[in-house]
């Protein structure tokens, strides 16, 4: 069986539990939430899970989004050192919706 794809994805495409990882690959999190500036909505950073509680992985910290992970341009310690997330500015990952759903929106069916 091939390899699942590994493509580059858009923010909002993000999923929680995409593994996070240093700059060198090694996994210290996973993705909780991601944080977007609602007054211009850009991307602000996101929320990850650590061994140590819920970080905050800025924005300028992110190298790359795909759908297999999230690399960053931190170190290890830095890692380890990342602060906890402001929740002040926090907004929810939505589950993608299925091509049906999208679909039945699109041609004003509803959910039953």
């Amino acid at each position: 069986m091939p390899d699942a794809p590994d493509d580059p994805i858009a923010y909002t495409a993000l999923q929680p539990g995409t593994p996070v990882q240093t700059r060198d690959g090694a996994q210290f999190a996973t993705v909780q939430r991601v944080l977007v500036d609602e007054k211009v909505s850009v991307f602000d950073g996101i929320v990850v899970q650590s061994e140590a509680g819920a970080r905050f992985v800025d924005a300028d910290q992110v190298e790359s989004i795909r759908t297999s992970r999230v690399r960053t341009t931190l170190s290890a310690e830095q890692a380890a050192s990342l602060p906890p997330p402001d929740e002040s500015t926090l907004v929810e990952i939505k589950p993608a919706r299925s091509l049906s759903d999208r679909l039945g929106r699109l041609f004003g069916r509803r959910r039953r």
